[in-house]
């Protein structure tokens, strides 16, 4: 049988290349004879895998020196609260733009820690597109702009330009960074969960720059002091070693496939094909307004939700899994993440046509 595809949106494909070393090396990292695993993360080639990693992931994104790149537990979810410990001052406010699901969680979040206020909301738009920049009220006494720049649940990603906020810009890109070339400059600090496009669930990516103001509130854990790690090459303790190896064969393969670049030419085309077929369809609808339609997760809707689950239990069947949308939202949401090839999509596109043609 095939090798099923895997739309979920998280913990998502795996490249079968990296699975296939991750088989092979498990047992015997480095010639060590032990698997890395079993290694003490103060071991020379531990603190090597993290130097390496570091030292590729900028390299893949076009940054150098001026960022730190640290490696860390806790998912995602718990940069909603490290980020305002690290960077909300007394007498200032973290201003948030609010696109979607995640975006109202770091909001919620920071407000438990200080002064959160939202610059603009497409809430009463269901998360269907993102509030025009013209709307956003960013005020004088903001220390920094936080914004998700692709939410997972709805669908929706940013595609312009932050160059002209003036106060430090963060970036929750947990589920499209290194999908397409992003104007990393632009960012003084980026946080991704890595069980989208990186790698393995246990593992943070968060890029801090060199001239972003960190002032950890008092009562900031030492494990989570943005500066503390950095001290300490992400080793305050045990650090997640597994995710960081997982993560530097992922790293390996988009450099081996051509780049940052090669994956945006080959996302953008996925997303093209997936998108065309479900507006020529008369079943299936997207609802995400076309400026803002995430390349990374796609939902849509069947015109007849009591289809669903004949849609959903044909697709599996087929070998086309974890095709059903959040629980909050509903319908249907394909993941096409690096890792999906174009055959894939392709393969998901001719089921959609064939069920919309014979289950009416």
């Amino acid at each position: 049988m095939p090798r099923p595809i895997n739309f979920c949106s998280g913990p998502a494909a795996l490249p079968v290349p990296v699975l296939q070393r991750m088989q092979t090396e498990l047992a015997d990292f480095a010639g060590s004879g032990i698997s890395v695993m079993e290694h003490s993360h103060r071991d020379a080639r531990i603190v090597s895998l993290f130097e390496e990693t570091e030292s590729l992931l900028k390299s893949l994104l076009g940054i150098g020196s001026e960022y730190r790149a640290l490696f860390l537990p806790g998912g995602a979810t718990l940069q909603f609260a490290q980020l305002p410990m690290n960077l909300l001052r007394a007498g200032a406010c973290g201003a948030y733009l609010t696109t979607g699901a995640w975006s109202e969680k770091a909001i919620k979040e920071c407000q438990r820690y200080g002064d959160a206020v939202e610059v603009a909301s497409s809430k009463a738009s269901s998360y269907t597109e993102i509030p025009p920049r013209s709307d956003w009220r960013i005020p004088d006494s903001a220390c920094y702009f936080h914004l998700c720049t692709n939410e997972t649940i709805h669908g929706v990603e940013w595609f312009g330009s932050l160059a002209d906020i003036e106060i430090p810009v963060v970036a929750d890109m947990s589920s499209h960074l290194l999908s397409r070339q992003m104007p990393m400059q632009e960012f003084s600090l980026v946080y991704a969960g890595a069980q989208k496009n990186l790698g393995t669930a246990g593992v943070t990516i968060v890029l801090i720059r060199d001239d972003l103001a960190i002032e950890p509130q008092a009562s900031t854990p030492s494990l989570l002091n943005y500066t503390n790690q950095m001290a300490n090459d992400s080793m305050v303790n045990t650090p997640p070693v597994f995710p960081v190896w997982v993560l530097k064969l992922v790293l390996e393969w988009v450099r081996d496939s051509g780049g940052v670049s090669a994956m945006e030419s080959r996302n953008q085309r996925k997303a093209e094909m997936l998108y065309a077929a479900i507006d020529q369809s008369s079943l299936y609808q997207n609802p995400v307004a076309t400026s803002a339609r995430s390349w990374m997760n796609v939902p849509f809707v069947l015109h007849d939700a009591k289809r669903d689950v004949a849609f959903l239990s044909q697709a599996e069947a087929l070998g086309l899994l974890n095709l059903k949308g959040h629980r909050s939202v509903g319908g249907m949401r394909a993941s096409i993440y690096n890792a999906i090839s174009e055959d894939d999509v392709q393969m998901l596109i001719d089921f959609m046509r064939e069920f919309e043609r014979t289950s009416a």
